[in-house]
């Protein structure tokens, strides 16, 4: 108690407390109600009107009594020329020096209250309407179509503004602060709120069970992998088949076969850094900066698609994966041990802003899972943008391939099975989608959210390749024969969900990019205080994640060419479903988190989350 009672100057504000704060990015100030106060990195947790909970320096906190008595300082000759000329408002409480208020000068008194009644109740500045409802998510109408307060934020917002939110939280001295606040506010005209996410602080809820969880799922997912593979080798790999024999160690690692992956490893890496492509920015980070990334994953596939056609045509035996497949899987796995060591190792000298919002829990296991750093890069090379899509994808589509030519080599056909087209085809396509969208991978959670640690290393390594390839390979061992009717009725659902999922990723990555968007004009969307807008038509008003449900239908149809005989090659539709339950229930936290009323109001607009009119 005597250690509280020493610690308690050190902070200004008590929790509960109702006091005026500043909205990051902005000089404006609103009424916030303080909740908690971190004392390692002496930030408050303030919550807006609309629910959004932010976290603010106490020099971006003023009590509302000071707030109140607050004077203009603009120096502007009359109201008119304030649109024309330069804003000389200083900084909120900074007192006038024995000046003589004039006539033009009272108007702007008149003016500043007006304001100051709407920055309270956390209106959004527009010239000709009051938008306190539409700001705090509670538009006059549930639902908008009008861009027009986005056009007006793109026209008039100037550079100055990007510099001084690039500058928001740099170390510097409160004198330099206020100068820049000077500045700022001179050259002001219009200004459109919008949130700056807080940089990363520690993180406080866990997820994946937590310390516990994420050690044992260490251990746990590359058993598995090696389980499903094994009992794809067994004659009978029913459930009731358990366990399967297991193979001697010294079988399982080759070192030549380790050296064909990293080969494959690397060829992927010059690839992704060859010139070609465009280059585009990625989503802001929480300190305002963008990065770029290089779009090539498709040149990538046509030059990888090349160099196996030319292995080939010199008689190169392909089905050697499947010879080596659980030899391949086992150095795969201990390369992105030793990879997501490495990152973890590098993400603890890097920056407070650049550590990844769930991952920085200051647990060792935990973060080493999950992912400590959010974006780390070797000079311009991304190493988790790179481990999305290269290696893993485009090795999933060559392991396919090497499953069809196991699988003619093996039973001595002339031609793969429908069977095996049907898998092939299917995958191939997905794949090669992803890779044509390769940009819309930068607004996803994997990108924007996690970490770069184990989680993502080991599934973009080892789950996708030879986890989502266990059709192929389990129809090598196991063929089953289908009709040309059963494989048309198959091919027809995977189309229904590839077009669920494409045209449902299509419609929120256009409007992320460019909501104003004239092509855009017929969706509505329900506004929120980050700036953002929540679709409440097309697919994204039917539920509340349509690619998801496509993914779900097309897994369904990956898996239904193996016949009934065996769950096994269920696996990954189950496993899909469960993954996607679970990611979904992320979403939503992050997302209620994030969008505070409005984002009640979109489930309340749009109730089902994946399956319509059951979950």
């Amino acid at each position: 108690m005597l250690d509280s009672f020493w610690k308690m100057p050190n902070r200004r504000f008590a929790d509960g407390e109702v006091v005026m704060g500043r909205w990051p990015g902005s000089v404006l100030y609103y009424e916030v109600q303080v909740t908690s106060y971190d004392d390692v990195s002496h930030l408050y947790t303030v919550k807006y009107k609309d629910g959004t909970e932010l976290a603010l320096k106490e020099s971006d906190i003023r009590s509302q009594s000071s707030f109140k008595h607050r004077k203009s300082q603009s120096s502007s000759s009359s109201p008119s020329r304030r649109s024309t000329s330069r804003s000389r408002s200083r900084s909120p409480g900074r007192p006038a020096k024995g000046r003589r208020r004039s006539s033009s000068q009272s108007r702007e008194h008149k003016d500043d209250k007006k304001k100051t009644i709407q920055e309270t109740n956390l209106a959004l500045l527009k010239p000709s309407e009051n938008n306190t409802r539409r700001y705090n998510g509670e538009p006059d109408s549930t639902e908008r179509n009008d861009t027009s307060c986005i056009i007006l934020e793109q026209k008039l917002k100037p550079d100055l503004e990007i510099e001084r939110v690039l500058e928001q939280y740099s170390l510097r001295s409160r004198e330099e602060e206020k100068k820049k606040e000077e500045i700022y506010s001179e050259k002001k005209i219009f200004e459109t709120i919008k949130t700056i996410e807080k940089a990363s602080s520690k993180t406080k809820e866990l997820e994946f069970g937590g310390r516990i969880g994420t050690f044992m799922l260490i251990f746990f997912l590359p058993a598995t992998v090696f389980y499903l593979l094994l009992m794809c080798k067994q004659d009978d790999p029913s459930l009731t088949n358990f366990p399967p024999p297991l193979p001697a160690l010294e079988s399982l690692w080759e070192a030549r076969v380790f050296g064909v992956f990293l080969l494959w490893f690397f060829l992927q890496a010059l690839f992704s850094l060859l010139p070609i492509g465009k280059v585009v920015e990625g989503l802001p980070l929480s300190n305002g900066r963008k990065l770029q990334y290089r779009i090539n994953g498709f040149y990538a596939f046509i030059l990888t698609a090349t160099a196996i056609g030319t292995l080939l045509y010199f008689q190169f035996e392909l089905h050697y994966l499947y010879d080596h497949f659980m030899q391949f899987a086992v150095s795969a796995a201990a390369f992105s041990m030793v990879l997501s060591i490495y990152l973890y190792i590098r993400s603890l000298k890097a920056p407070e802003e650049e550590l990844a919002p769930g991952g920085n829990s200051g647990y060792l296991v935990y973060d080493f899972f999950t992912g400590h750093e959010l974006n780390p890069r070797i000079g311009s090379f991304d190493l988790k943008y790179f481990c999305e899509l290269r290696p893993g994808l485009i090795g999933w589509v060559v392991i396919n391939l090497a499953m069809l030519l196991a699988e003619m080599k093996i039973h001595n056909q002339s031609m793969p099975s429908l069977s095996m087209i049907l898998v092939n085809s299917f995958q191939l396509l997905y794949v090669v989608d992803a890779l044509w969208n390769e940009e819309a991978i930068l607004t996803t959670m994997d990108i924007t959210h996690d970490g770069f640690g184990f989680m993502l290393a080991f599934g973009d390594l080892v789950w996708v390749p030879f986890v989502y390839s266990l059709q192929a390979f389990y129809l090598v061992g196991h063929p089953t024969v289908i009709s040309w009717p059963v494989a048309a009725a198959i091919t027809i659902l995977n189309c229904i969900g590839y077009y669920i999922f494409r045209s449902a990723n299509s419609q929120k990555n256009n409007f992320r990019r460019n909501p104003a968007d004239p092509k855009l004009a017929y969706l509505k969307f329900i506004p929120t205080a980050t700036g953002k807008g929540l679709l409440v038509t097309g697919w994204w008003g039917f539920v509340r994640h349509p690619n998801y449900l496509g993914d779900i239908i097309m897994a369904l149809a990956w898996s239904l060419p193996c016949g009934f005989n065996h769950i096994l090659p269920y696996f990954y539709v189950i496993y899909f479903i469960c993954l996607l339950i679970h990611r979904e229930a992320r979403d939503e936290h992050h997302c209620k988190q994030k969008y505070g009323l409005a984002w009640e109001r979109y489930c309340q607009r749009v109730p089902y989350r994946i399956f319509p009119y059951i979950y």
